[in-house]
């Protein structure tokens, strides 16, 4: 028996049992209408005038809705007579090349023939001005040369800053039309300065380039469109601001505020960008944002599969695995740091054999006496938290908590004859 072994052979791994979480999960009921009566506000339609070239900002993420909102969108300005288009606007995403642009936008279901326009897709990129601390300011070419800027986007909490707008319009304006360029002039700072970066740009952009609206939704905790709204350039500051401070009531979370340890089955690009949500786990890749709750140890057992070996964030957790570390490719991990300057997720956990030495370190390691007593819970991913485990410990805390119901019996966990879950 290795030294390893000896060390973790008499941690306990608690009883689990299943519950319940619960969310809000108000929705907008006739998206389409929705967003075509808040496209047919006087103020909003009277910016479009026939024959005008517009382009159509379109980002990386997986929106809800996406694909519909954004022909929509072209179908209200093509019956105005304009001649819109689509730009991808995502930074540096896409391996920072025009054909990888396009293809994320067509992995995401927008594609000429979807949304009825055509995708112009280019790393070329204009220089539009300089901020007073001499930061310069891109947007991307095709848009430069636009009669008119449309920019669609979800509003939520960014996972590395906080501040009065974080990821939403004014962030696709200022990094995601910025194409690599500009998301590295943005980053070059650090997140620290963001907060006041991400908006500055977005103004000064704004008042050099046709910016005619953005189209804003805000998404519940299930992902789905909770609410929808067209901003001109001069409503964009304000009403961002207080679309952010809806944006954070409708998160899901974990219904605790003080966890023992927290096991995640699996991290990806397609869970986060941050491969696990820092506002689920309450670890953040820099001092700049918070929420969450308190988690003590946190192990991070594998990736998904569309991650396709991109580990990012697993340096936020404690504890891994060897499968994940077998798993990673290391480019395409380390390119996230090097683009965000933020290199913290990117290192390697403290990687142990397998998924139960894995969980035993975590508890040996949560700073309580009694390790019969960890208050462990396990989610599969951060997107997915309604079902979770949890350990004999917290079940007090479930009875009594209006949002969480214990939905089976306690169970010990069962792992296989190589020491892992799945």
């Amino acid at each position: 028996m290795g030294i390893l072994q000896e060390l973790l052979r008499d941690i306990p791994v608690p009883k689990m049992a299943n519950v319940r979480q619960t969310f809000d999960a108000t929705e907008v009921e006739d998206f389409a209408l929705g967003l075509q009566t808040e496209l047919e506000k006087e103020h909003i339609k009277k910016t479009v005038k026939p024959g005008m070239s517009i382009a159509v900002a379109v980002g990386s993420r997986g929106v809800d809705r996406l694909v519909e909102m954004t022909a929509i969108t072209v179908k209200y300005l093509q019956d105005l007579g304009a001649k819109p288009f689509i730009v991808p606007s995502m930074g540096s995403h896409g391996g920072a090349t025009g054909e990888g642009q396009k293809a994320v936008l067509e992995h995401l279901g927008v594609t000429a023939e979807s949304v009825g326009a055509e995708i112009l897709s280019s790393m070329e990129v204009v220089k539009v001005g300089e901020l007073p601390n001499g930061l310069p300011v891109y947007i991307d070419k095709y848009a430069s040369e636009a009669d008119g800027i449309v920019v669609i986007n979800r509003v939520k909490p960014h996972t590395a800053f906080r501040g009065p707008v974080e990821s939403g319009i004014m962030k696709m304006i200022s990094i995601g039309l910025g194409k690599q360029k500009g998301a590295e002039a943005c980053h070059q700072l650090g997140f620290k300065h963001m907060a006041e970066h991400v908006p500055a740009m977005a103004n000064l952009t704004m008042e050099k380039m046709p910016i005619l609206f953005g189209v804003a939704t805000v998404e519940n905790a299930f992902d789905k469109v909770a609410k929808v709204e067209v901003l001109a350039p001069e409503e964009i500051m304000e009403r961002e601001t207080e679309l952010q401070k809806l944006a954070k009531q409708c998160l899901p979370k974990l219904h605790f505020e003080q966890i023992d340890v927290l096991i995640i089955d699996q991290i990806g690009k397609n869970i986060s960008g941050d491969g696990m949500d820092p506002n689920i786990t309450g670890r953040y890749p820099t001092p700049y944002a918070y929420g969450g709750p308190e988690v003590v140890k946190m192990v991070v057992l594998d990736l998904t599969p569309e991650t396709e070996g991109n580990a990012n964030g697993v340096g936020t957790a404690d504890f891994t695995t060897k499968r994940l570390e077998d798993k990673m490719d290391r480019a395409a991990t380390y390119a996230n740091g090097l683009t965000s300057t933020v290199v913290g997720p990117t290192h390697i956990s403290t990687t142990l054999p397998n998924d139960k030495e894995a969980i035993q370190a975590a508890i040996k390691t949560c700073n309580i006496l009694d390790f019969t007593q960890a208050k462990v819970v396990r989610i599969k991913n951060t997107l997915e938290l309604s079902e979770i485990e949890v350990s004999e410990a917290l079940l007090d805390y479930v009875k009594e908590h209006p949002s969480i119901e214990q939905t089976s019996e306690l169970y010990d966990i069962n792992f296989n004859k190589n020491g892992n879950l799945f």
